[in-house]
């Protein structure tokens, strides 16, 4: 069998733990047999981001800026405990951050379904795409402490040295806590045409949630500035497409995504996308059924991931020779995406379709009754055994089985 040629390279980002385990056996097995590929890699361990003072980290970042396409293993964001294991010099960044500051642009997250694997909310019969907003708030928060009585005042000085402009906050009578956070226009613009963009090629609509009844100036911001992308830029196309774009309320719309039944893009703040990202996946099944694309407002460049860790628990098992039964598919569908987003920008088709036979595999040999033990476990609950499932080896070998015969 021929290996599909892929014309332009992909930055490859290496993990942790587990995941660096099984991210071996997917490029060995499941990704290089098939297609010729340049892989630009960077290690993003964190001992290798220890090395490098988290240098490596803004390189990788800069190299998918570049080459357009990032596919990326899940990696440990260091605490106090881990700086102690591994005696890091520096309590670093989420490099998942890192990479997001510098790329700019929109996370997306996406649960991948499976015809046997119950659902939390039986009425989700299609998938829910999550775009998070992925600049400032309360991530680039300055937040405090202050003690005693006193004022806060928040202070904005213009840079054409005209008079500064201030506000009173709050009047303290005791200890207390602050926290001043921001965001741009240019951000917000980019934020919402990459979720238009994605609603267009998804063929679903789109809803933005804020709380602009409260802060009307800083949600309503988020709220005018989707309307006017909209007016402007979309809404001929989306007409064309017989698409709707809605904004409204967080707490209504909370309750709207529980009662419909899938099949929408939902544009989210920043925090607001970190929480209901999450209450999407275990609604639908799983962590471990997540895909996590970050796409920059243009269109033109993007990142995969898994959206869960690094499985440290199942590495302490493998490190002490233990058997483990690990879900790959997240990080399998990370190199999925990323490829067919490859071939999306090179017009490759034997790619695309590469792509999509892949994903076929990891879907069918799930409903087919081989799994992993997070799988069995959420369909056969307190009665689960050991004839449910089978190891993360098994697994990957029986993917491997799949694709060979698909890709005959």
């Amino acid at each position: 069998m021929a290996k599909i040629k892929v014309a332009n390279p992909v930055v490859e980002l290496d993990g942790d733990e587990m995941t660096r385990v099984i991210w071996t056996f997917i490029k060995d097995k499941l990704i290089f047999p098939y297609l010729d590929l340049d892989i630009k890699y960077y290690d993003l361990g964190i001992e290798s981001r220890d090395a490098t003072d988290d240098q490596i980290t803004i390189d990788a970042a800069e190299a998918i800026k570049k080459y357009n396409v990032g596919i990326k293993c899940a990696t440990i964001t260091p605490d106090e405990a881990r700086v102690e294991e591994f005696d890091l010099k520096s309590m670093w960044r989420s490099p998942n951050g890192t990479i997001r500051n510098i790329l700019g642009g929109t996370v997306f997250r996406e649960p991948i379904l499976i015809k046997n694997v119950p659902r939390l909310v039986p009425g989700w019969t299609q998938p829910i795409c999550i775009g998070r907003h992925a600049f400032g708030d309360q991530y680039r928060a300055t937040d405090v402490l202050t003690k005693g009585k006193g004022k806060l005042t928040m202070t904005f000085t213009p840079e054409d040295g005209s008079e500064p402009q201030s506000w009173e906050a709050y009047q303290f009578e005791g200890d207390g806590i602050a926290m001043i956070m921001y965001n741009t226009d240019e951000s917000i613009y980019g934020f919402a045409r990459a979720c238009f963009n994605m609603a267009i090629s998804k063929k679903w609509p789109l809803y933005m949630s804020t709380k602009n009844t409260i802060l009307k100036k800083y949600d309503g911001r988020f709220k005018d500035i989707f309307e006017e992308v909209y007016q402007n830029e979309f809404k001929a196309k989306m007409d064309e497409l017989d698409l709707v774009y809605e904004h409204r309320l967080i707490d209504d719309m909370v309750a709207a995504a529980l009662k419909w039944e899938g099949g929408f893009v939902w544009a989210c703040k920043n925090y607001d996308g970190d929480v209901q990202s999450d209450t999407v996946a275990q609604g639908f099944g799983s962590l471990g059924l997540m895909t996590s694309t970050l796409v920059t407002p243009d269109g033109k460049t993007m990142e995969a991931e898994a959206a869960h860790g690094t499985v440290t628990r199942h590495f302490r098992q493998h490190q002490q020779g233990k058997k483990t039964s690990t879900n790959p598919i997240a990080s399998i569908f990370a190199w999925t995406r990323g490829l067919a987003f490859r071939g999306k920008l090179d017009k490759n088709q034997d790619l695309i379709d590469f792509s999509h036979k892949l994903e076929e595999v990891c879907i069918e040999t799930v409903e087919n009754g081989t799994m992993t033990k997070d799988l069995a476990l959420l369909i056969h609950g307190s009665e689960l055994n050991e004839s449910h499932y089978v190891t993360t080896e098994e697994f990957l070998e029986a993917l491997d089985k799949g694709l060979q015969a698909k890709m005959a």
